[in-house]
């Protein structure tokens, strides 16, 4: 018999029971957060090592960029006329960049921009990438040039003294030395370590040397710094710059000129030649048959009468070359030309000048109007020329002076004039100068370097050195 008031009795689970449960509930949270913290473990070591490989892919392009600019220094200094790789054909340019086992590990593609007329400026654009990422591509653009004689603001071949409130921004030399009591803010090079100044009695003064008190002491004292006379410095002895050799550039630029491309005249059988630059990329030639005479001076320079030879338009490669002596004055717009007065070959009985009485321009000062003037003997300013004259130009007179004759009070009133202003550059063999100490010439002397003809000079216009240098290197996107 079952006995009706007893109870079911309930079994209860132990402490240790009722325990277990929340165990494995907190055993699968913790494991799922270490899982999640492993798994972006692993994530965050794929994507340091796959940034790490993209890093060095990155710089493995650049280089192979750099290696690319280098290949065609090379290149240049082997075929500096060769803008196609050597291939006679536009590019751009592909070539595998191997290493030391000779196996291929990227490219680089080469675009090469080759000189405007007249200009040495060549910009090489190099991308490279490495084979195993050849969609991160990394590009670098130089631009090399050949320093033409137009490096200077003032070359000669001579000595050469700048006055007091002289301030000078280009870079100046001479093959000889340089007295500078001016303000230079560009480098003032000499030839010489010491010279015997012929403005100053003395001994020996150094190559480049101030009389800006204090004055320099004499060699072989230390050289002064002196920042107040020569803000970037002043350098001597270095290499001379060489005039002589610019008999062969006339040679070069004479064959040119009888070229269908340039343009060549005999000697003219009279006085010369006197060329006027138009701004529609022409010019009217004309023969002077006379020059104006006067009682006060045999070294007039200023014409009387000519006649008319036509008018021709500028010739293609930019060179005009005269066997005689030249008169030129008038404006361009947008032209590059060289003009050359000379007798080839060279003889000291018929060395030939140029003369510039009248303003000669530019219309465009952004380089693309350039005028080279190189005469054989003389750059001259003559007796009867502009009160306030501008020239334009880069001038070299080879065996002469850029300058203006002495004329005395007699030559009155054109003895005196009152400003000159240049913007290019000069080289002169002998000393230069547009006034003089008995205050005739042009009492007001303004010389302006034109920076850009450095690397952008006129057409054939002489270089200072065959090799090519990097004028600026930057990565472009």
């Amino acid at each position: 018999m079952f006995n009706n008031n007893l109870k079911k009795k309930r079994t209860c689970p132990t402490k240790l029971q009722r325990s277990g449960g929340y165990v494995l509930i907190q055993v699968i949270v913790f494991g799922v957060i270490a899982i999640y913290l492993l798994g972006a473990l692993v994530g965050w070591a794929v994507i340091d090592i796959k940034a790490s490989k993209q890093a060095a892919d990155r710089e493995s392009a650049i280089q192979i960029a750099e290696a690319g600019i280098d290949y065609y220094r090379w290149h240049l200094a082997h075929a500096p006329t060769d803008f196609q790789d050597g291939t006679g054909a536009i590019g751009p340019y592909i070539h595998n960049f191997l290493d030391k086992n000779q196996d291929v590990i990227g490219q680089f593609s080469l675009e090469i921009t080759p000189p405007n007329l007249g200009s040495t400026l060549v910009t090489i654009k190099s991308t490279g990438h490495t084979v195993n990422n050849p969609n991160l591509k990394r590009t670098i653009k130089v631009r090399l040039a050949k320093p033409s004689m137009a490096k200077y603001a003032v070359v000669a071949n001579s000595v050469m003294r700048f006055g007091e409130g002289t301030e000078i921004y280009g870079p100046i030399h001479s093959n000889n030395g340089i007295r500078f009591d001016g303000l230079a803010h560009n480098i003032i090079s000499s030839a010489v370590a010491a010279y015997d100044d012929p403005d100053d009695e003395g001994g020996n003064e150094f190559g480049v040397h101030t009389h800006i008190s204090p004055i320099d002491p004499l060699p072989p004292n230390t050289v002064p710094s002196r920042t107040d006379v020569f803000e970037a410095g002043r350098q001597f002895p270095v290499p001379e710059v060489d005039f002589t050799g610019i008999t062969a550039d006339m040679a070069v630029m004479k064959t040119a000129a009888q070229t269908i491309d340039g343009f060549w005249r005999a000697n003219s059988g009279k006085l010369g030649y006197h060329i006027i630059l138009k701004t529609n990329d022409t010019f009217d030639l004309k023969k002077v048959t006379k020059m104006i005479s006067s009682d006060c001076t045999s070294d007039e320079w200023s014409i009387n009468n000519e006649t008319s030879l036509g008018n021709f338009p500028f010739p293609t490669n930019g060179i005009i070359f005269l066997e005689d002596n030249v008169w030129v004055d008038g404006q361009i717009n947008g032209a590059r030309l060289t003009i050359v007065a000379a007798t080839l070959p060279d003889s000291a009985s018929t060395r030939k000048s140029i003369t510039i009485n009248n303003n000669l321009l530019y219309t465009n000062y952004d380089n693309s109007d350039v005028i080279g003037l190189i005469a054989q003997k003389d750059i001259n300013i003559g007796l009867i020329s502009a009160d306030n004259l501008r020239i334009d130009a880069a001038m070299i007179a080879q065996k002469g002076r850029v300058g203006r004759f002495f004329y005395s009070s007699s030559c009155s009133p054109y003895h005196i004039r009152q400003s000159i202003t240049l913007w290019g550059m000069l080289a002169t063999n002998l000393r230069y100068g547009f006034a003089w100490t008995n205050g005739s010439g042009y009492q007001i002397r303004n010389l302006n370097y034109d920076s850009e003809l450095l690397y952008g000079p006129p057409p054939s216009f002489p270089l200072t050195s065959d090799q090519y240098v990097i004028l600026s290197w930057e990565e472009v996107k």
